[in-house]
């Protein structure tokens, strides 16, 4: 009997995406969407396409991607993002997979875009991320962001592209950049960790250094550049967040 697979998806606000990322997966044996309160159209978009929808408040990413993970009934799991789409050679390359699995969890290589351009240095390219895995093996770390996959098991690579289009625009960049900040300073006050206005600096330094010149984002050109400025920024504010949680949160941290 041929493995079933289960694809889970966790979106808030994603009509401009959601389409896209449910049509290159609408081969698989179910989709589990878990929408944290979408004001947009993204809920009747992928009700229109087949997928079955759970809405809850937003707990943080890994905690939501855990709640899709239980909705999930089929043998194997796909997690993909809103801005993510399945090629088929991938596709092809999962079914294949699937037919005769020689691991617990495989890591697929994701090609992403920014600002229109895919980007092949600055440290996103080859970017593996543990994606498909077989249920009851796999569960999601806690963190409110940069949440890890993590499968009881063997891993092993797959070769096919995972196409990401995660930065349309700078307002995009800029938005996405502002929540992450906030959710990475509240994990750092959750751990208990502290920060400096020396660290905000230091670290927002470090990562342009390592992005641009370490990882060769000059070699993305301007995109490259910009990057390598975006993350370093969010850096920056990550830890300048976190030092500024001690005034405005009457002692908190």
């Amino acid at each position: 009997m041929t493995p079933t697979l289960s694809v889970i998806i966790i979106t808030k606000n994603e009509a401009e995406n959601i389409r896209a990322c449910l049509q290159s997966a609408n081969w698989a044996d179910e989709i589990i969407v878990v929408d944290s309160g979408s004001t947009d159209d993204t809920v009747s978009i992928c009700k229109a396409l087949g997928a079955t929808v759970y809405v809850h408040d937003w707990p943080g990413f890994g905690p939501q991607k855990n709640r899709a993970l239980s909705y999930a009934s089929k043998e194997w799991v796909l997690s993909l993002d809103a801005d993510e789409r399945v090629t088929p050679e991938l596709r092809a390359e999962i079914e294949s997979v699937l037919l005769s699995p020689q691991a617990e969890g495989y890591s697929v290589p994701r090609l992403s875009s920014f600002c229109g351009r895919y980007i092949r240095h600055s440290g996103w390219h080859p970017d593996y991320v543990l994606r498909l895995f077989h249920r009851g093996k796999g569960k999601f770390t806690d963190d409110l962001v940069h949440e890890r996959l993590v499968v009881d098991g063997k891993e092993a690579l797959m070769k096919n592209w995972l196409l990401h289009e995660s930065f349309r625009d700078l307002d995009q960049v800029l938005a996405k950049m502002n929540h992450y900040s906030s959710a990475g300073a509240e994990m750092m006050y959750r751990k208990g960790r502290e920060a400096t206005l020396t660290q905000a600096v230091l670290h927002g330094l470090w990562a342009f250094i390592r992005s641009y010149l370490l990882r060769a984002g000059f070699l993305d050109g301007r995109e490259g550049f910009m990057l390598a400025v975006t993350t370093a920024e969010g850096t920056y504010y990550r830890y300048a967040k976190r030092l500024l949680m001690k005034r405005e949160g009457g002692g908190r941290g």
